[in-house]
Order: C-alpha cells, then sequence, then structure tokens
C-alpha cells in the first residue's frame, strides 16, 4: 500500500517534486439513441471538461471504439437496436476498450436490471434525473481507480519480470555449480589415480 501511494504521489507531483499538472480532460463515450438526451449530456459533460463523442445506438458505439481509445463508456440502458447489456458484453469480451470504466444510465431504479448490468461488466450505475456535479465525482473517482489497478499491475508485472529473472540467474548459477562439482569430482578422482600409479611404480622399484 506504501509502494501504491508513493507511486501515486510521483504521478500527482511530477518526477522532482514539481507541482502538479493540469488534470487531463476524460475521453468518454455516449450512447444513447434519444438525440435530445445525447446532446444535453453531452454538452454538460463538455462543460465538466470532458471530451465526449456520441454514438446513436450500440452498433455505432462499437465501431468507434475500435479506432478511439475512450476513458469513460456512458451507456443508456434503454437502447432498442442493440441491447445495452449485449453491448457491453461485445464490448468486454471483445477487449475492444480494455482500459474503459463502463457506466449505465437507468431511467428508474431496477434491481433486476441494476443487477443484470453489474454482472455483465458495468463499473457503475445512474438513475435518471441526476446531478452532473455528483455524476463529475462518480465518474473521475472510477477513473482514477482504474489508473491506481494500472499502477499495482504494472508492479506485479515488474515484479514477475524480475523474479523470472531471478530464477533464471539462479538456475543458471545451479548450473555452473553442478559443473564445479562435477570437475571437482573428476580432478579428486585424477588426483587418486595419479597416487595409485606413484605408489604401483615406487612398488615396482622396491
Amino acid at each position: 500500500m506504501q509502494f501504491l501511494k508513493r507511486m501515486l504521489a510521483r504521478q500527482d507531483n511530477g518526477p522532482a517534486g514539481e507541482p502538479a499538472r493540469a488534470q487531463r480532460r476524460l475521453r468518454l463515450l455516449l450512447v444513447d439513441e434519444n438525440p435530445t438526451a445525447r446532446d444535453v449530456i453531452a454538452r454538460r459533460l463538455s462543460h465538466l471538461a470532458y471530451d465526449v463523442a456520441l454514438a446513436e445506438d450500440g452498433f455505432r458505439a462499437l465501431s468507434l471504439l475500435q479506432t478511439r481509445p475512450v476513458d469513460i463508456v456512458l451507456i443508456d440502458m434503454d437502447l432498442l437496436l442493440l441491447p445495452a447489456v449485449t453491448v457491453m458484453r461485445k464490448i468486454r469480451s471483445g477487449r475492444i476498450a480494455p482500459d474503459a470504466c463502463f457506466v449505465m444510465i437507468a431511467d428508474r431504479p431496477d434491481a433486476p436490471a441494476t443487477v443484470a448490468a453489474l454482472e455483465a461488466g458495468a463499473d457503475d450505475l445512474i438513475v435518471k434525473p441526476f446531478d452532473f456535479d455528483i455524476l463529475d465525482a462518480r465518474l473521475r473517482h472510477l477513473c482514477q481507480r482504474a489508473e491506481q489497478m494500472g499502477v499495482l499491475a504494472r508492479h506485479n508485472a515488474e515484479l514477475d519480470a524480475r523474479i523470472a529473472r531471478r530464477a533464471v540467474e539462479l538456475g543458471e548459477t545451479r548450473d555452473a555449480l553442478q559443473e564445479m562439482e562435477m570437475d571437482r569430482a573428476r580432478l579428486v578422482s585424477s588426483i587418486a589415480a595419479l597416487h595409485a600409479e606413484i605408489e604401483r611404480l615406487q612398488s615396482d622399484q622396491a
């Protein structure tokens, strides 16, 4: 945990304790078949420092994600052409946006729908009408958590690589020691044979 805090502190303060740079704009894909809702949500999120891309249905979202990296995918639960949960599963299973956070938008509280969305891979679900400041806080929290998990994943990968290198080094050292032991055994055998030959020659002379 202390390692993670130090890593995040370096990210916030820069490599030499410099002041933190301005927070980057998060890239968000909004998937909603309602053009009015798309425009309103996109405008408000743009004012909150998001770079917003729009998809009018799930098929368009899948196409956009092939070439456009995003931090957040915001999906309306009431998609008709391709259901929201199906879109979620296709994105997750295809690893089209492996580092993105997924948030579903519901028109009303619905426990079964919420469970289905979370089981499909959603990171969060919000219910209309929602406060945009609260939505902003939740989205940024999700992204921060994802970045922290990324730091841990990279650290674990580095540890795994170091362990693998160490295992190779230990294996090479073990092989070298075995070879030295074999050389020593051959040397001892040669010395013993030499002593035996000397003793035989001395016996013959006597």
